[in-house]
């Protein structure tokens, strides 16, 4: 009889400590919320803006890369150009020096 009441004691102190522990756990976590037909389109909508604005500014970094690169041709180009005039003023002044001795 003393074993049985102990038995019980130790049954009701555990569920005790269990109703205990179940209530001071964090609750369940709710399940996502499902999407509605309208509240995805608004999403798809928005992704489809970042994707154009993405894309707009994807062209202006092309378009900007190629206008430096055809910008240092003609600087090289230019470069060209004045150390070839400065070579045919160089030669064009010493002849002048040549001449006139």
């Amino acid at each position: 009889m003393q074993i049985m009441f102990n038995i019980k004691k130790i049954a009701f102190l555990a569920s005790v400590f269990i109703s205990i522990a179940g209530c001071a756990s964090d609750p369940a976590p709710k399940p996502d919320q499902l999407l509605s037909g309208e509240a995805m389109l608004r999403e798809s909508q928005g992704m489809a803006n970042l994707g154009e604005r993405w894309n707009s500014g994807k062209q202006l970094v092309d378009r900007g890369n190629l206008m430096v690169r055809e910008g240092e041709a003609k600087i090289a180009e230019g470069n060209r150009l004045i150390d070839e005039g400065n070579k045919i003023i160089r030669e064009s002044e010493e002849n002048y020096k040549n001449i006139k001795k």
